[in-house]
C-alpha cells in the first residue's frame, strides 16, 4: 500500500466527535462572547446547557470537553483588566458541577472535564470523580491539567508556579495517587450487598493505601465503592517534551492543537513511538486535533457568517491569551518579530507545534495569534469536510470541535455536516453500549499495560507470589 493510500484509508475511518468548550461566556479563550451565535447560550443557566447537551447527543457527538482553569490572564499588560473586559475565559465556573445534571439528561454522551492537579488533593479529586461516574454510568473523563498560570498558583496557597519539570513530576505522583485509591483500595468482590445477612462491604476485601511521597500523602481506605470505570477515561493535553512523556505513560486521549496536518502527524508518529517504548501498544491512546470550522449551506452564506466572526473579533482578546500561553507579554511587542528559540515555562508544546507544522519556516507571534483565531475551515459541507478527511490523513482518531462563532453555530454544524460525515462513514450513527471507555475502547477498565492496572489488588498478590 502507498503513502497516498494509506492516508486515504486512515482518512475515510470513522472518527470521533468532541465538542471544545468552557463554563464561561465565550466558551472558546479569546472569541467574542456577545456575538449572536454564543449570547444565545447562557453559561450560568442549566437549561442552557441541558440544551446544548441534548442537541449533541442528538447529532450523536462522542463527549463534550471542557477546558478550564482557577486562575486569571495577567500576562498581557503586568495586568488581569483585558482579560476581564474581553472576558477571556473569566469568569468560569466548575465545568464538573454540570456533570450530574446533564448525564440525567443523555443516555450516551460523554463528559470529559479539565481539573489542575493543584485544585484539590487527590482523595477529595477521586471521591467526586468516582461519585460522578456512579451518577453518569461510566460516561466521565477526567482531562488532567499542569497549570501555567501563575494567579492559579497563589489561589491555592503557593507564592510561584512550579517549573515546567515540576508540574509533571507532581502529576506524575498525584494521579499515582488516584490510581491507588480507585484500583488499588477495594477488591473486586469487596462489596457483598447482602441482604439476608445485612452485610454490605466484606472488610477483609477494603484496604488502606498509605502514600507518602514528596507532594502528597494519603492513607485511605477509599471511601466510594468501585464505580462503572473505576477510573475516568483519562485526557491529557500537554504537547510539550515532558507533557508527550506523561501521556504515554498515563493517558487514553490526548488533545492537541496542531497547526498542520504534518505537525499532528509528527506529533502522531511520535506519541506512537513513545507508547511502544513504555509497554502499551501504539492504539492505546486516541488522539484529538483542535477544529474549528464554520459552515453554511452555500460557500458565500459561510463567508458571511466568518466576516460576522472576524468584525466581532478584538485583537486584545487574542493576545491576552497567547500572552498567557506563551508567557510572554505581547502588549506593545512588535507582532513581526520572531518568536525563535523562546524559553518559557509557559504552554512550551504551543511552541513545539508551530515548529511541527512547518520546520523551516520562521514563525511569528502575529503567526500564532493569528492561527489561534482563524477557522481551519470556512465553506460548505463538502469544502469542510474536505479539510477534516486531510487531518484525518494524519493520524488522528478524533475531532475537538470548537465552535468560534459560538454554541449557535452547532444548529448549522448539525444541519450541514453530520449528515455528510455519516453518509461517509466518518461519524458515529448510532452509539455503542456502555461506558465511554467501553464505547471507545471496548472495555469499561483499564488495560492491564495501563499503569494504574499494577495497583489492583490480583496484582499485588501476583506478585507476592512471583
Amino acid at each position: 500500500m502507498s503513502t497516498q493510500e494509506k492516508a486515504e484509508t486512515i482518512s475515510r475511518r470513522p472518527l470521533k466527535f468532541c465538542m471544545f468548550t468552557t463554563n464561561a461566556p465565550s466558551g472558546y479563550p479569546g472569541a467574542p462572547w456577545h456575538q449572536p451565535m454564543a449570547a444565545g447560550h447562557d453559561y450560568r443557566s442549566l437549561k442552557s446547557w441541558l440544551k446544548l447537551a441534548r442537541d449533541l447527543e442528538a447529532a450523536k457527538f462522542d463527549a463534550i470537553f471542557w477546558a478550564d482553569h482557577s486562575g486569571i490572564y495577567d500576562t498581557f499588560g503586568g495586568s488581569r483588566d483585558a482579560a476581564i473586559r474581553n472576558s477571556v475565559q473569566f469568569p468560569i465556573n466548575d465545568p464538573a458541577t454540570l456533570v450530574s445534571a446533564l448525564a440525567a439528561a443523555t443516555e450516551n454522551l460523554g463528559f470529559a472535564f479539565s481539573e489542575n492537579v493543584i485544585q484539590a488533593p487527590p482523595f477529595s479529586f477521586a471521591r467526586r470523580v468516582a461519585s460522578l461516574d456512579h451518577l453518569t454510568e461510566g460516561r466521565v473523563a477526567w482531562n488532567i491539567v499542569t497549570s501555567f498560570q501563575r494567579s492559579a498558583w497563589r489561589n491555592v496557597g503557593f507564592e510561584e508556579v512550579a517549573t515546567h519539570a515540576e508540574r509533571y513530576a507532581r502529576a506524575e505522583e498525584y494521579v499515582d495517587v488516584v490510581y491507588k485509591l480507585l484500583e488499588g483500595s477495594w477488591e473486586d468482590g469487596a462489596v457483598v450487598r447482602d441482604s439476608a445477612t445485612g452485610v454490605y462491604a466484606d472488610p477483609a476485601a477494603i484496604h488502606p493505601i498509605d502514600h507518602a511521597g514528596d507532594f502528597y500523602r494519603s492513607a485511605g481506605p477509599f471511601c466510594v465503592e468501585p464505580s462503572p470505570q473505576r477510573v475516568p477515561l483519562l485526557f491529557q493535553a500537554g504537547a510539550s517534551s515532558d507533557g508527550r512523556a506523561f501521556s504515554a505513560r498515563n493517558a487514553e486521549a490526548v488533545f492537541i492543537s496542531a497547526k498542520s496536518p504534518r505537525g499532528a502527524a509528527t506529533f502522531v508518529e511520535d506519541l506512537r513511538a513513545q507508547l511502544v517504548e513504555v509497554g502499551r501498544n501504539a492504539n492505546d491512546v486516541l488522539v484529538f486535533q483542535a477544529f474549528t470550522c464554520i459552515v453554511g449551506a452555500t460557500e458565500e452564506d459561510a463567508q458571511l457568517k466568518a466576516d460576522e466572526y472576524q468584525a466581532f473579533l478584538k485583537d486584545e482578546a487574542a493576545l491576552v491569551f497567547q500572552s498567557a500561553a506563551m508567557g510572554v507579554d505581547l502588549k506593545g511587542l512588535d507582532l513581526d518579530t520572531p518568536i525563535g528559540d523562546l524559553n518559557t515555562q509557559a504552554m512550551q508544546g504551543a511552541l513545539r507545534a508551530l515548529a511541527e507544522a512547518s520546520p523551516n519556516k520562521q514563525w511569528t507571534f502575529r503567526d500564532a495569534m493569528l492561527k489561534s483565531m482563524t477557522p481551519h475551515a470556512v465553506g460548505t459541507a463538502d469544502q469542510v469536510i474536505e479539510k477534516m478527511e486531510e487531518w484525518a490523513a494524519s493520524g488522528i482518531d478524533g475531532l475537538n470541535i470548537a465552535f468560534l462563532n459560538g454554541v449557535g453555530e452547532l444548529a448549522d454544524f448539525t444541519r450541514y455536516l453530520v449528515p455528510e460525515l455519516q453518509r461517509r462513514g466518518l461519524m458515529q450513527t448510532e452509539y455503542a453500549k456502555g461506558t465511554l471507555r467501553e464505547k471507545w475502547f471496548g472495555a469499561s477498565r483499564l488495560n492491564e499495560r495501563h499503569p494504574a492496572a499494577k495497583y489492583r489488588r490480583k496484582a499485588l498478590m501476583d506478585e507476592t507470589i512471583s
